[in-house]
């Protein structure tokens, strides 16, 4: 589904989350979009997306790409948490990442302030969402295949938000340390459910 920013915009603010409406260039809305329409199946497929809305010279720019806010089928069978694995809670997250190093390897995005995850160790391949646990826990914003791109989720996501091509998280990031050099290295990840978009 392909969003416009006006979109991703109107439903962050009926969410009653903040919009950094660009007094500066590159002040980054970063938004995720889950895809209600699997309700809680695990899908195991990219079929979510991350956009990008700021300003450059003045005029808006938007970026959308495809990403798994969800946890693939090793990952939800095979979780390394003792509580289960972690799935991001929809809501905004005022400055909960940070560029770094995700697991010491290459430049993410990286968590940074508590954010809220589901917990879910049934294995049954049904997203619960009884529990909740806040905390630090490596939600990070990452690819997926370091030389193209991925069909399957599988255990690239327990519980981070994962682009599914790296030509699309190269592009992504480049934007990410504009914003760190225009601003501070301190970002706002904010996650909407595509429900929340209307026409």
């Amino acid at each position: 589904m392909s969003y416009t920013k006006e979109q991703i915009e109107k439903a962050v603010k009926s969410k009653g989350h903040v919009w950094f409406e660009g007094a500066k260039d590159y002040d980054l809305n970063i938004v995720g979009v889950r895809n209600s329409s699997t309700g809680n199946a695990v899908t195991n497929v990219f079929d979510d997306s991350i956009t990008v809305s700021f300003k450059e010279n003045g005029a808006w720019q938007f970026k959308q790409y495809p990403i798994t806010t969800d946890p693939g089928t090793k990952a939800v069978k095979e979780f390394h948490n003792v509580n289960g694995v972690a799935r991001l809670v929809p809501g905004q997250y005022r400055s909960s990442h940070t560029i770094g190093l995700h697991q010491g390897k290459y430049e993410a995005l990286r968590q940074q302030k508590p954010v809220k995850v589901y917990r879910d160790k049934n294995k049954d391949m049904q997203f619960d969402e009884n529990t909740i646990q806040e905390g630090i826990f490596g939600i990070n914003i990452h690819r997926s295949n370091p030389k193209t791109e991925s069909t399957y989720v599988e255990n690239w996501s327990e519980g981070c938000q994962v682009f599914k091509r790296v030509k699309d998280f190269d592009e992504f990031m480049e934007i990410c340390r504009k914003g760190r050099d225009a601003f501070s290295n301190s970002f706002t990840y904010t996650l909407i459910q595509s429900k929340d978009i209307v026409a």
